[in-house]
């Protein structure tokens, strides 16, 4: 994925996480865009709608209405057009269970919502720099949870 614009889609309900999610990307990748869906139903429609122009990486929250972030990686990882687009899971929740079942389903890296602007930009930048290479590969288990 060795892209001058990287496209991301960031799956989340919480609106105000979304703009910092946004605010925190402009300032480590301005040229990068985003696209934003509040809940896991309005994810799968976006990604189904658009067969021609998926995403190069989803950032996606785990506990969202309609649909889980579990549930859609589920699906996701299920269609042979989708399951290539790398999934972040990026949650509020650091469950060690959760963690290996994610890693288990496919999902390439998980981010742990920090409270602060400075470590986000730092997660967010950490993480992109991860996709810049050709190899899309899910990473070793021990390189899946990303530290601020």
């Amino acid at each position: 994925m060795n892209k001058a614009m990287l496209s991301l889609l960031l799956a989340d309900d919480d609106l105000d996480d979304c703009e910092f999610f946004e605010d925190a990307l402009d300032e480590v990748a301005s040229g990068t865009s985003l696209m934003t869906v509040n809940d896991g139903v309005q994810l799968m429609d976006f990604l189904l709608s658009r067969p021609d122009k998926y995403p190069d990486i989803i950032f996606l929250d785990l506990n969202m209405p309609r649909k889980s972030g579990v549930e859609c990686i589920m699906e996701i990882k299920e269609m042979a057009d989708l399951r290539h687009i790398p999934i972040v899971i990026f949650s509020t929740s650091l469950d060690l269970d959760v963690i290996n079942r994610l890693y288990e389903m496919g999902a390439h890296y998980y981010i742990q919502k920090p409270g602060g602007f400075t470590i986000l930009k730092r997660v967010i930048g950490t993480a992109l720099a991860l996709f810049t290479g050709v190899n899309q590969d899910q990473p070793e288990r021990d390189g899946f949870v990303i530290q601020p």
